[in-house]
């Protein structure tokens, strides 16, 4: 069984391999790619039965509605809040995303980001490219024994704690729903506002929606301790920017993100002045091994659904 036409939404040439475009064309008669705001839209969708997004590609009930043979809606990210998912779901359409491609990849830039932080590692080197080549009285931070906590324990979040307690660290979390085999292992669960006010560092890890926005609202920052990291690798709607400034601003906390394209270049601007931010691009996913997986996952997830079991299922 193959589908019949597929629409490709900012998903170009270099997206797959060679090899996982072959796998593609053997699983439709025919491929349109086209850009989402092309005026031809709407005409290509209409005989169209599967669709395929890349990550921040809007489809709305508009685009939904222009293909009425729509079966499959296919996304080439983990994130799907930019998808009219209950839409989608109202007219039988399925829905996947490339859950999971990403999680080692993510979790090994955080603690690569924290150790070079605690550890003032940039500073190091340019000592030691000066020629510098005994202590020089500058003190770091060990993990071992601080107090660890992670919001939001899926994926990526539960290799977060692992790693965490790998160090020696004092692990904890909150997630909607306990984990009872995390919890086995020695991972204790605390409910949000004690988890936050507990924390030594404080990383968070769910997906972007409605619920999420403004998480970490200005009581909740209030309630970091003095000296507490703060690590952000999620939407930064998850945070009151404000209040999260007016610490920062006092130098209660450090802050160590993303600077991911969905960040406001006013937010971006607020933080970048601040010493005891840390800011990286967004980057944290891109591994040779992430690239791979999320490719395949994909794919698979297309073969799947035509052999009746679909796979990464949203909806």
């Amino acid at each position: 069984m193959k589908f019949r036409k597929a629409v490709l939404l900012g998903i170009g040439e270099n997206a797959l391999s060679k090899e996982n475009w072959s796998r593609f064309d053997s699983l439709v008669e025919k491929r349109v790619s086209i850009a989402p705001n092309d005026p031809k839209l709407n005409a290509e969708l209409t005989d169209a039965d599967c669709l395929f997004n890349g990550f921040g590609v809007e489809v709305k009930k508009e685009t939904i509605d222009a293909a009425p043979n729509l079966k499959y809606i296919g996304i080439f990210a983990t994130a799907f809040n930019f998808v009219d998912i209950a839409h989608a779901k109202s007219k039988g359409i399925t829905i996947s995303n490339v859950a999971g491609y990403s999680s080692e990849a993510v979790a090994e830039f955080l603690f690569g980001a924290l150790l070079e932080y605690m550890r003032d590692l940039e500073g190091s080197k340019k000592l030691g490219r000066a020629g510098v080549n005994e202590y020089n009285g500058a003190l770091g931070r060990e993990l071992k024994g601080k107090v660890f906590g992670v919001i939001g324990l899926g994926n990526i979040g539960g290799r977060v704690a692992e790693i965490a307690q790998g160090f020696g660290a004092d692990v904890r979390y909150w997630s909607r729903n306990r984990k009872p085999e995390m919890e086995s292992r020695g991972i204790k669960y605390e409910n949000t506002d004690e988890l936050i006010s507990h924390s030594d560092i404080l990383t968070l890890h769910f997906s972007h929606n409605k619920d999420t926005i403004n998480f970490m609202n200005r009581e909740r920052i209030g309630k970091m301790k003095n000296g507490a990291i703060l690590m952000k690798f999620i939407s930064m709607e998850t945070f009151d920017t404000d209040a999260l400034a007016d610490r920062l601003s006092k130098g209660e906390i450090t802050f160590i993100f993303e600077n991911d394209e969905e960040t406001p270049k006013s937010t971006f601007e607020k933080f970048a002045k601040l010493k005891n931010c840390a800011i990286y691009p967004s980057n944290a996913y891109a591994t040779f091994e992430a690239m791979a997986r999320r490719q395949s996952i994909f794919i698979d997830n297309i073969d799947n659904f035509l052999k009746g079991k679909p796979s990464n299922k949203i909806n």
